[in-house]
């Protein structure tokens, strides 16, 4: 099996699996119980808040854990909201959010709210400018996606939250769930208030997330019923969650430093390969992009049937987003960057890990020349 769907979810590490089994059998209590046991179960989640903490270099009490992106996004972006309402109205984002962050924009301006959607370049790229004229007294959020899960661009954080430093009124959130532990972001000196990470995008469990919120930064919760998570996430904590993603993080904050220079020797491969294949147009980026994403189209040949025919020789890639591949619509992200409508609707991920190899990469490409040409030959 060879699995190029990393950006869509990842393989969990067997020894973070064997940590969450052992940490849900041998520590089952409750957290907020008062006996021995549901003491053992806070102990190990305060360890597990700290451990990630100092991975990325915040407070312990600035962990937040989630359920994952979708909680994590939907909890940044409309608890600021709410909670900053009688400051203003008016939000900021860009045309090329994951789904989660765009859909509770759309969400929110039903709710009163006003957002203004800022356009990008044809690498995919927002204007540090554009963010800039459109501030307003009114606006109490900026939100923008740290790696964009279709294409791979990195947008200049630390740049735009050192802008947005000067103006105290509104918050920064980041959606890293595509750029923890592949692409390097400092929270601290990016001036971040509130940043959005996902377990399984690092070989972690499903159903994990982490929430970073800046001291003094506050939420509405959207979760009632309890006063966990420093009062801002309702709910029974999943302790082996959050201790299994501590490990997972630690594990790949390790592998990252050798393991990415091994993705850009496979980046490299690629976007200087596909372009050689008939039919073969990139999508992505060459420059400023998280070499573990590489998106391209290909002429004539529809994406579902590319796909299955990979996935006959056990090898697996997807179309856009994991989240929204099912639907038939062309890709709103590549649209947004200028792509035509059949490059927007034929689009084809790939997504590597710490863990793709150079013979994988070589097999996959040795396969997908053979298949494109048998596959045009169909149609002829």
């Amino acid at each position: 099996m060879i699995y190029l769907d990393n950006s869509a979810t990842t393989r969990p590490h067997k020894e973070v699996l064997d940590t969450y089994i052992k940490v849900s059998y041998d520590f089952f209590g409750n957290p907020s119980s008062l006996h021995t046991l549901g003491m053992e179960a806070e102990g190990l989640l305060t360890k597990a808040r700290t451990a990630i903490a100092s991975q990325l270099k915040v407070g312990a009490k600035e962990i937040l854990f989630t359920s994952g992106g979708t909680e994590g996004n939907n909890l940044a972006i409309k608890g600021t909201a709410s909670h900053k309402k009688s400051k203003g109205r008016h939000l900021i984002t860009t045309e090329v959010e994951h789904a989660s962050s765009y859909e509770t924009y759309k969400e929110l301006e039903q709710a009163g709210f006003e957002v203004t959607y800022l356009k990008v370049d044809s690498d995919g790229r927002v204007s540090l400018e554009e963010i800039e004229q459109s501030i307003r007294k009114e606006t109490i959020l900026v939100s923008i996606i740290h790696v964009n899960n279709e294409t791979g661009t990195i947008q200049p954080i630390e740049k735009i939250g050192q802008m947005l430093s000067e103006y105290p009124q509104v918050r920064f959130h980041v959606d890293d769930v595509q750029g923890i532990t592949k692409v390097p972001l400092n929270i601290k000196k990016a001036k971040i208030d509130l940043l959005t990470a996902s377990a399984h995008k690092f070989h972690g469990v499903r159903g994990s997330g982490l929430l970073y919120v800046r001291d003094g930064v506050r939420l509405k919760p959207q979760i009632h019923g309890g006063v966990q998570e420093m009062q801002m996430r309702s709910g029974t904590e999943h302790v082996a969650g959050a201790v299994s993603m501590a490990k997972a993080l630690r594990i790949e904050m390790e592998k990252a430093k050798e393991g990415r220079a091994d993705l850009v020797k496979l980046h490299s491969k690629l976007i200087h390969t596909l372009p050689k294949i008939e039919g073969v147009t990139m999508n992505s980026p060459l420059d400023g992009v998280a070499h573990h994403i590489i998106n391209f189209s290909v002429d004539s040949i529809k994406p579902e049937v590319l796909i299955q025919s990979l996935a006959q020789k056990k090898i697996y890639v997807s179309t856009k987003s994991a989240c929204s591949s099912k639907l038939a619509e062309p890709s709103r992200v590549l649209l947004s960057m200028g792509k035509d409508n059949h490059a927007a609707s034929s689009a084809i991920r790939v997504s590597l890990s710490y863990e793709t190899t150079e013979q994988e990469i070589q097999f996959f490409l040795q396969e997908f020349k053979k298949i494109i040409p048998t596959l045009l030959g169909g149609k002829k």
